[in-house]
This record gives C-alpha cells, sequence and structure tokens, in this order.
C-alpha cells in the first residue's frame, strides 16, 4: 500500500483571524512607538517653559533647598513684582506692543495687496519675481543686512542717516523687505489662489473695479490668511533682536530689557558678592522672561482657531 500524506487544510477564517492578530499587534506597537516619540516631542519643548514658570515662583530658600524640585515649598509673587518694578515693565511692553502690532499690519497691507497681484495678475517676469520673493524667505536675513544698513545709513541722494529711526524699518517693510516679507507674500498668495475665480468675475461683472474687487470682495474672504500674517507677524516682530537690534540699536524693547533687572536689582541691595543676592536677581530675570511669553501667549489663545485655519488654507504645511 502507498502512503498517502494528508496535509493540514488551513480555514479561510483561521487565516483572517491570524491576519487580523498580527494586524491588531503591528498597530498596537506602531501606537506605543508613535505615543512615545509625541511624549519626547512634547518634553522636549515643555520642560523648559515648566522649568521657567516653576523658577519664577520660588523662594531664594527654595533653589538652595536641594530636596525642591520644580514644586516650590512657599510658592511666591515677589519674583514677578521685582521684575516689574525693576525693568519698567508695564511701559516698555505698551511700547513694545503698539511698535509691533503697527508693523504687523503694515505686513499685512503690503503682503496682501503684493500676494493678490501673484495670484490673480499674468504679467512679463511674474515668476522670476517670484522666485526673488521664494529667495528671500531661503537666504538668512545676515547675508544682505550689510547692504541694508548701509543704505539706511546713506539712504537717499542726500545721504540722510536713518538709523536709529523708525522710518528705517517702516520703509523696509512698506517695500515688502521687512521682517519675514517674503514668508507673508506667499502665504497671501497661496491663500488667494486658492479662492475660486468666480469671485472676483462676479465683482467685475457688477461693474467693482480691481482696487474694489481687492478691498471689498477678496479681503473680506481673506480672514484666515489675515489673522495667520497678522499673528506671525507680531510675534516676530514682538521678539526680533536682529532688525531692531542693527537698525534701531537704541530702542530699549521688551524683548531686551530684562538684563536690567539683574543688574537694577543687584544696585538696589548693595551687596553684589551675595550669593542670596545674586539668586534673587537671576529667579527674577526668569520672571521678567516669563512676563515676556504672556502677552504672546494670550493673543494665540485667542485667535487659536482662525490661525491653524489660516496656516491650513495657505498651503504651507505639510
Amino acid at each position: 500500500m502507498t502512503d498517502v500524506k494528508i496535509k493540514p487544510i488551513i480555514s479561510e477564517k483561521t487565516r483572517y483571524n491570524g491576519y487580523k492578530a498580527a494586524r491588531s499587534l503591528k498597530e498596537v506597537v506602531l501606537a506605543i512607538f508613535f505615543a512615545v516619540l509625541l511624549l519626547g516631542v512634547i518634553y522636549t519643548i515643555l520642560a523648559p517653559i515648566i522649568g521657567l514658570i516653576s523658577l519664577s515662583f520660588m523662594q531664594v530658600d527654595d533653589i538652595f533647598n536641594p530636596t525642591v524640585f520644580l514644586i516650590p515649598l512657599n510658592p511666591t509673587l515677589d519674583n514677578i513684582r521685582n521684575a516689574i518694578r525693576f525693568s519698567n515693565y508695564w511701559n516698555i511692553l505698551t511700547f513694545t506692543m503698539i511698535y509691533s502690532l503697527g508693523l504687523a499690519l503694515l505686513h499685512v497691507m503690503v503682503a496682501s495687496f503684493v500676494g493678490y497681484g501673484f495670484a490673480r495678475y499674468k504679467f512679463y517676469g511674474n515668476n522670476i519675481i517670484f522666485a526673488v520673493v521664494i529667495f528671500t524667505i531661503i537666504l538668512p536675513s545676515q547675508v544682505y543686512m550689510g547692504p541694508l544698513f548701509m543704505q539706511m545709513r546713506f539712504f537717499g541722494p542726500t545721504e540722510i542717516n536713518l538709523i536709529g529711526s523708525y522710518w528705517s524699518i517702516i520703509i523696509l517693510t512698506s517695500v515688502g523687505m521687512g521682517l519675514r516679507s517674503g514668508l507673508f507674500i506667499y502665504i497671501f498668495r497661496q491663500f488667494f489662489r486658492g479662492l475660486p475665480t468666480e469671485i472676483s468675475e462676479a465683482a467685475f461683472i457688477d461693474g467693482a473695479g480691481p482696487i474694489k474687487t481687492f478691498l471689498l470682495v477678496m479681503m473680506p474672504n481673506a480672514k484666515p490668511a489675515i489673522v495667520t500674517v497678522l499673528m506671525l507677524a507680531l510675534v516676530w516682530t514682538y521678539g526680533d533682536n536682529f532688525y531692531s537690534g542693527v537698525l534701531l540699536p537704541t530702542t530699549n524693547f521688551v524683548h531686551n530689557s530684562m538684563g536690567q533687572i539683574f543688574q537694577n536689582l543687584l544696585n538696589s541691595r548693595g551687596n553684589f558678592q551675595s550669593d542670596y543676592n545674586l539668586t534673587a536677581a537671576q529667579i527674577a530675570t526668569y520672571a521678567g522672561i516669563l512676563l515676556i511669553i504672556a502677552p504672546i501667549l494670550l493673543i494665540y489663545a485667542v485667535l487659536q482657531r482662525q490661525f491653524i485655519e489660516g496656516i491650513e488654507r495657505s498651503g504651507i504645511v505639510g
């Protein structure tokens, strides 16, 4: 007799259950991996901020106490008060916010107008000029800051010195060469390209000219892009230490006034060599940094939804 080998038959249901189990295991492993990765990124971003908040409410005794970690034994607002007192915080913050908001509005006006032109009008050299705009985004500002400085130092035929004058920043922003102007033009250009052409065509049929169409039809539909550019311009101008440091070296903005806290607090106490006074000055400076961040976080919390919508619709994510 011939031996007959019988092969086990695996049912389709068994195969499906095995495939499903393997797929579920793979999904669980990937979920754990991405969760750990996300937690690592969150910790990397938030750890310095958490430490800054913790130090801002600590007393000097908590700093010297090795058992204290992040949570102070006796929380205090003295550091916040010292930061406000020794930096003239409210006056400098008001001045900085007015300056930043004014430039941000100017950025919106100029970038929206130029971006609309790139999006809706075809003219000779359109792509070349837009490539130059993109080039200003990629090129570090340190590369062309030297020529800009010389241009503002000897501005115009009469060689007027605009260094230290707000006109230097205003002129650069007005011609689309301000801080991150290229990016703002790109955002508006992408946003206007995403709007249906039927909107402007309908306005043209109704008798609206190019300027009227732009101001009364297109701009009301560009609120997400306006909020995005306004927020980015406000934040970057608020914390700018490069343009303002080169063109406005004598102006005291909130982001470069925190060094006064350390020196002024030590001067008020007289003893520069005391570890206690040095530590008190340091944590008061940390509290001052927290005060710098707070207005921007508040603005973002209020405009978060519009900001995210504008970023998504501008096409600069992904």
